[in-house]
């Protein structure tokens, strides 16, 4: 039996204007698919302490303070910051302050739009030719981050099943989350945790201690189909077309 079930990355409307998902219906959605666990991961900011200690009480959830950080490397979902820190728009600087904090680094949707050749010819560069393998080894992202995402809600089937063999060269595990920014995207893709995550009858900073160790552990693993009722593990498939 899986430990906690894990939505890594959730935008509200709380801290995303592209988000309809109110902390409520987050509530309600998780219940009816049988989530166990939420990391909130607004754009660049997180909540404020009395905002997630009444989600935290009111939802029943193992409940996450992360972010989603814009850099110039890309998005990075972090886990461990208490607030938002000048500077970090630079992926180093995120990197360092993160050790210092002794979170967690995760690329997000790090092959979104690299199938697209529109995507690099509007930019005057050429299509993206690489094969996963020089992908991980080419790419400066994939050495500065703990983990990547492999299976995003908003990416295409192609996109993410790269990402995943880029992970399986990387010697990474990979990330679930859904990138949800309303109901019908919470719980598409999904991280089970080996071990029951504490909720609410624990600290926030107890609960995040946590998963913190789990996530250095390397003891989670990428699923898919919770919020139709199939949850199952994110593996290799017949890489599509386009």
């Amino acid at each position: 039996m899986p430990g906690t079930i894990v939505d890594m990355h959730v935008h509200t409307v709380r801290g995303a204007a592209d988000s309809s998902l109110t902390p409520d219906q987050l509530i309600e959605e998780a219940e009816r698919i049988g989530l166990g666990g939420v990391n909130i991961s607004e754009h660049d900011r997180v909540w404020e302490s009395r905002q997630i200690e009444e989600f935290r009480e009111r939802s029943g959830l193992f409940v996450s303070r992360g972010m989603e950080v814009s850099t110039d490397l890309g998005h990075m979902i972090v886990i461990g910051l208490e607030t938002y820190v000048p500077g970090i728009r630079r992926a180093t600087e995120l990197r360092r302050v993160v050790d210092e904090a002794g979170g967690f680094m995760i690329v997000a949707h790090p092959f979104r739009h690299f199938f697209d050749p529109i995507h690099f010819r509007r930019d005057g560069r050429p299509p993206f030719e690489m094969t996963p393998e020089e992908a991980a080894g080419r790419m400066a992202v994939f050495q500065l981050v703990d983990e990547m995402e492999v299976a995003n809600g908003g990416c295409t089937p192609r996109e993410n099943q790269f990402a995943l063999r880029v992970a399986r060269a990387l010697g990474k595990r990979g990330i679930g989350a859904s990138d949800c920014h309303s109901t019908q995207g919470v719980g598409y893709y999904t991280t089970v945790f080996e071990e029951e995550l504490r909720g609410p009858s624990t600290s926030l900073r107890t609960g995040q201690a946590h998963m913190l160790r789990l996530l250095h552990e390397r003891r989670f693993r990428a699923h898919e189909g919770l919020n139709v009722g199939q949850l199952r593990p994110y593996v290799e498939q017949p890489l599509p077309a386009g």
